[in-house]
């Protein structure tokens, strides 16, 4: 299995242009919305994890810290491993009704 890196390129492999510089890409940090106002997902999936289970959370929208804040959170009060990757929340093992309950609890909209 493959992981691919995402570069801040483009696409542009290569320039034969000496003073080429790639562009900048302009990143904007995201203030984090209230828990009222944020409408998370929590799902079961297996795809490419050897089949083992996973409880992911999606849709958090705010900054990167407070989805780490909230991901070892969850993991904590699950007693399980996981991890933060592109946005979402990873939990090893299949924890949707308890992950459901503790961020109902905690203010969450929650599907």
């Amino acid at each position: 299995m493959s992981k691919k890196k995402h570069s801040s390129s483009n696409g542009i492999v290569y320039s034969t242009d000496p003073n080429f510089s790639y562009p900048e890409e302009e990143r904007q940090d995201q203030d984090t919305l209230p828990p009222a106002q944020q409408q998370l997902k929590v799902k079961l999936d297996t795809k490419q994890r050897a089949g083992k289970t996973v409880t992911v959370v999606d849709g958090f929208i705010g900054k990167d810290e407070d989805l780490e804040k909230l991901g070892k959170e969850l993991k904590t009060k699950c007693g399980t491993g996981g991890s933060v990757k592109d946005g979402l929340i990873l939990i090893q093992g299949d924890y949707r009704e308890k992950v459901v309950k503790w961020l109902g609890d905690w203010g969450y909209r929650v599907k």
